[in-house]
């Protein structure tokens, strides 16, 4: 049997393993769910077990429906929700809290008070990022003050701090190794992204202690091997490690300066990469790593959108307009337009441009004429414009606007939805013949790890599968443009 790689996609809602071929086809995929945990209104957690054992029945299975010997991995790949936070203690290896997740804003109070305190800026100068509950930083403060024991513990150098990727290592591993790459550490508020490595200032503003954090590595390189596992032999390397977003990036094989993607995903995630420079954001949005591949560190610009396919969701299982998530296009095709209809997706507060954790989503335009139709399809529309707010003010970073824009993910195959992102946005949407780019790009990192490809053979292999080319003529751009930006005020409480 020929070599394979494995990839392990670590998304919110559930687990995904995928068996990759050399010639980067999918031989199987096995999926499931994580569950949620909402201990109160605006918090989200999830088990650090569970995620564990969802990942390892995924794997088995993927493996199993792909007929192939666990013997011939070649490497396994992690790509992985980023910001979510899990501390462990590292005699037991055992997780000393639920996993705080990336949409959980319970540190809002916190941020604020740093805000004002004037320390927004000193994160963002040495991080790329926002003062935001977003991120792992502030969740890791919270479990320390708040978990008895933890601190304590935790400065006698008892536990270990990581990203999903770091606990899934760590658990593949045997407890061996405690690693991340910079596409995850550059998502803690914690890491210099200039020096590439963890902050000490910014880890004793945050009063944590160095020791909770973990290596960093390039994220095409040598992460450790299984041990002890019972669907893997012990000695198979983990090769490649990269954040959901900018792994979708190197799955889109957006490998030069100026290209772009946007994932559909739980939330809505706009990528560009920037090359080997840092472009500080005017305009709300952030500064990341992208991935370093060797020696070579490649930067990117992202705008987030936390409620994407979440809307989706919402509308199947809060309010009972459709049984699946695909039955939306349906729902919403059946009507020619939204009949004014708004939908402003800040369902979990509104991150880039605004960051808004206190906002709150909003119906607007409704009438006794509006039915189930008009209200999924200003959802599809929402998840849209606010993507075109946030390549708007990417464009504005840059200085010059964007000439197309690649898609991936779930909802990346709603034709109708990808069509109106391509008038709103006029320019080209780019749908590669394989959404699942975010599991694809761990595997091609993962591939270069062990020399299987490199990034000129992959940028030869990529296929487009449809091209959206924008219709709508200015003027109707220009009115949902506008109607939108007006609901957003509302939202945001400043007046429609």
């Amino acid at each position: 049997m020929a070599k394979f790689i494995l990839a392990l996609d670590e998304g919110t809602t559930g687990s995904t393993a995928m068996v990759v071929a050399q010639d980067l086809t999918f031989l199987a995929k096995a999926a499931n769910e994580i569950r949620q945990i909402y201990p109160k209104p605006g918090w989200v957690e999830h088990d650090p077990e569970d995620i564990w054992n969802a990942t390892a029945m995924s794997a088995r299975q993927a493996m199993e429906k792909a007929g192939v010997q666990p013997a011939d991995c070649a490497a396994i790949a992690i790509t992985n929700q980023r910001e979510t936070s899990v501390i462990w203690d590292r005699d037991t290896g055992k997780a000393r809290f639920n996993a705080i997740v990336w949409q959980c804003r319970r540190t809002t109070a916190f941020c604020e008070k740093a805000k004002e305190e004037g320390l927004e800026q000193y994160f963002r100068n040495r991080t790329g990022l926002v003062l935001d509950p977003y991120f792992s930083g502030t969740k890791v403060r919270w479990m320390l003050d708040n978990v008895p024991g933890l601190r304590a513990d935790a400065e006698a150098g008892k536990c270990a701090f990581g990203t999903i990727d770091t606990w899934l290592i760590h658990k593949l591993t045997g407890g061996v190794s405690h690693v991340t790459d910079p596409s995850n550490a550059c998502r803690t508020l914690l890491f210099n992204i200039d020096r590439l490595q963890f902050d000490d200032a910014l880890l004793g503003v945050l009063k944590i202690p160095r020791s909770l954090v973990p290596e960093v590595r390039p994220s095409a390189g040598s992460f450790g091997v299984t041990k002890g596992l019972d669907f893997l032999p012990d000695g198979i390397p983990i090769t490649g490690v990269c954040g959901d977003q900018q792994s979708a990036l190197f799955g889109q094989t957006c490998f030069d300066e100026g290209q772009s993607k946007c994932t559909y995903g739980t939330g809505a995630f706009l990528l560009m990469n920037t090359g080997d420079k840092m472009v500080p954001s005017t305009h709300g949005l952030l500064t990341s790593v992208g991935w370093k591949v060797g020696d070579r560190t490649t930067y990117v610009l992202e705008g987030s959108s936390f409620i994407a396919g979440a809307a989706v969701q919402w509308l199947r299982d809060s309010l009972g307009f459709i049984k699946s998530a695909p039955e939306v296009e349906e729902l919403a095709a059946s009507v020619p337009d939204s009949a004014g209809v708004v939908f402003v997706p800040a369902l979990a507060g509104l991150g880039a441009p605004y960051w808004d954790p206190e906002a709150r989503g909003g119906l607007f335009g409704l009438t006794r004429g509006a039915t189930r139709a008009h209200i999924a399809r200003a959802v599809l529309e929402g998840i849209a414009l606010q993507i075109a707010e946030l390549l708007d003010a990417m464009a504005k970073d840059l200085g010059k606007p964007l000439t197309e824009l690649r898609v991936d993910g779930g909802a990346s195959a709603n034709n109708l939805m990808m069509q109106f992102q391509a008038d709103i946005l006029d320019v080209p949407v780019m749908r590669p013949r394989n959404i699942e780019t975010t599991a694809l790009g761990a595997a091609m990192l993962a591939g270069i790890g062990i020399g299987m490809w490199d990034m000129n053979r992959l940028r030869e292999m990529a296929a487009i599968d449809h091209r959206f080319g924008p219709q709508f003529v200015q003027s109707e751009r220009d009115a949902y443009l506008n109607r939108y930006k007006s609901a957003v005020r509302c939202t945001c409480g400043h007046g429609c």
